[in-house]
């Protein structure tokens, strides 16, 4: 299923200009956002409408389409959320996103890589949510670049933070963030273009039968957990993602470890950590892929962004930024290095 996401706040004209509006109370969140999707169904399979959209395209589960007031149009004409749908149809989805409560600036402990006029390079530690969402209005990178960005402006004041692309709460590494809109777009493109090149580290068990790797499905929300995402061959969003081994180590002669390099060409969610358990490699310290390992019983997610190159504006040539390797990721290896076996 390919679509396109737009939104726009309540209360702008046709042109994007916003009307006049009252000062918004202290404490109060900003009117919703009204957002919007659209594409045309891939093997749809006569499905229901609200089902094809939360389980195969992923936009917003069943219950978020109701809480949020979505209305549905297929071939240009509003239906109900119960309407089947037919191969290649037009579909388009119109909801209320959450209110925007507001990103404020926060002074936070962040390790920065690299910063110009236009972009912060942060190497994001383990457990800091990237954006504000639910249940974590406060303390996300996105409010530490905003109170960066203000302070070397001097002025007190900075645009919202402009998150270009994210890592899970749990991933640490790698991340760059706009300074400014012409900047987001600039490197918005390069995302959705695919010019980018991305590299990860992750610790495996067990360790992929062969020492390189191409995975290729499609991910779709997991029915039985809308937590979790599932790869599939036919319906959902294309995920590719290479893979080579790094280091082996063997535990006994039976059980095997690996460090890996991830080179994802597409950026689902949770893609990485779905790739590899579905090749029966669940990433170590995975608490919805993985299982809790005998060995490392306490290992937090061992996934880190190590490096990124992309193009930034001004600059002739892209720009290859990289992460150290984390204190988790070197205790693990010192570890399997005393009381394993190279493979």
């Amino acid at each position: 299923m390919r679509g396109i996401v737009s939104d726009k706040k309540k209360g702008k004209n046709n042109h994007g200009a916003a009307r006049p509006a009252g000062k918004k109370a202290e404490g109060q969140p900003s009117p919703a956002l009204e957002r919007s999707w659209s594409g045309r169904g891939e093997n749809p399979g006569g499905e229901r409408a609200d089902k094809y959209i939360a389980e195969i395209a992923g936009i917003l589960s069943r219950s978020q389409l109701k809480a949020r007031a979505a209305r549905i149009f297929v071939n240009g004409k509003e239906e109900k959320l119960s309407r089947r749908l037919s191969q290649g149809e037009s579909l388009e989805v119109r909801w209320n996103d959450e209110p925007d409560h507001g990103l404020e600036p926060e002074k936070l402990d962040v390790k920065l890589l690299y910063e110009d006029a236009n972009v912060f390079v942060f190497d994001k530690a383990q457990g800091m949510v990237t954006h504000p969402a639910n249940g974590n209005w406060r303390g996300t990178l996105a409010n530490a670049a905003l109170w960066l960005d203000a302070e070397r402006k001097g002025n007190g004041a900075a645009p919202r933070g402009g998150i270009v692309h994210r890592l899970d709460k749990d991933t640490s590494g790698v991340i760059i963030v706009a300074r400014n809109v012409e900047t987001h777009e600039y490197l918005s493109a390069q995302f959705k273009d695919r010019t980018t090149r991305k590299e990860y580290w992750a610790i495996v068990c067990p360790g992929p039968a062969m020492d390189e790797g191409h995975i290729e499905n499609y991910l779709v929300r997991d029915k039985n957990n809308r937590k979790k995402f599932a790869g599939g061959d036919v319906a959902g969003k294309k995920a590719v993602t290479d893979y080579k081994v790094l280091s082996r180590w063997a535990i006994d002669g039976r059980r095997t470890y690996a460090l890996i390099a991830l080179y994802p060409k597409t950026g689902r969610t949770h893609q990485l950590r779905v790739h590899m358990a579905g090749i029966g490699c669940p990433i170590l310290g995975d608490p919805l892929y993985g299982k809790r390992d005998a060995l490392f019983p306490d290992a937090t997610l061992m996934l880190h962004a190590r490096r990124l190159k992309i193009a930034l504006p001004g600059i002739a040539g892209p720009k290859l930024f990289k992460a150290a390797v984390p204190d988790r990721f070197r205790a693990i290896v010192a570890t399997l290095e005393k009381i394993g076996h190279r493979g």
